[in-house]
């Protein structure tokens, strides 16, 4: 390709040949051209053949030659002899803020610990932002208000409810039996065999139904709801909502969380019965008690404050893991690996902060006694 670039008065004549410019590029059609004397030019003049077809090729050499031309007094150099529409776009292409560079990585203990405490203090703040949100449309739910769907209110309802009774009602059954069948070594050797339905029914009513349940269900539920919305967020439904004027923690997260939260605690019965016959099985098996004998220790046992904090547990678990499911999945991006990111981190966060607040609920009922 020969290009002919020569100075005029104040400007440069760039002559087309008739077989074109370079379609491989700007780049490589630059490398080979020999700029004149280019200080104080002030325009640039496009000499084409007759009816000649302008491509993308043509466009993308012109772009960066005038990128390579200097300005006269900070104005651009005047482009002529282009149709109208093309230098219109190269105008635009000029005017375009040049890319900014990417940030330099951190370097050092310090820097690394500062960045990581600022990215954990703004996604504390989004999910209390969060949290917010869900509190005052609230009442909009109550009253029939809120910009939701019913379809998707019965969907999520069955997904923490019916769909999750059986991977509850056997991890539960088996944590039970697990839990009836180490006390029962340990108590045999003293004879107090008896007390194995005191052992399994404080613990399960108290620590292991809430706290497995909600583990559970952060697995199983949770990682769903932070797949679903970040898959809505990668084919950018969630914008779409946007746009169209419907709130996305109205629409999307407001009945999860109200969902899980009311369903939670009736898990969480359903979890201590199948508990308290896991820990029943093996009792009458291991140990010469009586089904009868059993139950009316376990009664004797757990006091009607145990129900109340471990629901109150469920409750708070329920909320917790839906709240995160949804956060994880809303802050998730646009790619495909970016669900699986998503849904990895609403299950161990989930976890994470069921152990923490359950942690928090031992030190509080300690302090007040009960």
């Amino acid at each position: 390709m020969n290009l002919d670039l020569k100075r005029e008065d104040d400007g440069l004549v760039l002559s087309v040949p008739d077989g074109g410019m370079d379609p491989a590029g700007a780049t490589k059609a630059l490398d080979g051209l020999s700029l004149p004397d280019t200080d104080g030019i002030s325009r640039l003049r496009i000499e084409a053949p007759e009816n000649w077809k302008w491509g993308t090729g043509d466009a993308a050499f012109l772009a960066a030659l005038l990128q390579r031309l200097p300005k006269k007094d900070g104005d651009p150099v005047a482009l002529e002899g282009v149709p109208k529409d093309l230098a219109k776009l190269l105008e635009l292409a000029r005017t375009a803020p040049a890319a900014k560079e990417a940030p330099q990585k951190p370097t050092g203990l310090r820097k690394h610990l500062g960045l990581w405490a600022l990215g954990e203090w703004a996604e504390i703040r989004a999910m209390l932002t969060l949290i917010g949100e869900v509190v005052l449309r609230l009442p909009r739910f109550l009253t029939g208000r809120a910009m939701v769907r019913r379809n998707e209110v019965i969907d999520v309802l069955a997904e923490s409810s019916v769909r999750a009774l059986a991977i509850v009602g056997i991890v539960n059954l088996l944590m039970g039996s697990i839990l009836a069948f180490v006390g029962a070594v340990q108590l045999k050797a003293f004879g107090a065999g008896l007390y194995v339905a005191d052992l399994v029914g404080i613990a399960s009513v108290r620590e292991l139904a809430p706290v497995m349940t909600a583990i559970v269900l952060a697995g199983r539920t949770g990682a769903s709801f932070a797949a679903r919305i970040a898959t809505m967020q990668g084919n950018e439904e969630i914008d779409a909502l946007t746009t169209l004027g419907v709130p996305p923690e109205e629409f999307l997260v407001l009945p999860r969380v109200v969902a899980l939260s009311l369903l939670m605690p009736l898990l969480y019965v359903y979890a201590c019965a199948l508990s308290l016959i896991g820990g029943l099985l093996v009792a009458t098996t291991m140990m010469d008690l009586t089904a009868t004998a059993y139950m009316v220790e376990t009664q004797g046992a757990i006091k009607s404050a145990n129900f109340v904090i471990g629901g109150l547990k469920a409750f708070v678990f329920g909320a917790m893991v839906a709240l995160i499911g949804c956060r994880c999945g809303l802050r998730a991006g646009r790619s495909a690996a970016d669900v699986g990111q998503a849904t990895t981190a609403a299950v161990v966060n989930a976890i994470v902060a069921i152990i923490a607040v359950d942690a928090l609920f031992a030190v509080c009922a300690n302090a007040l006694g009960v």
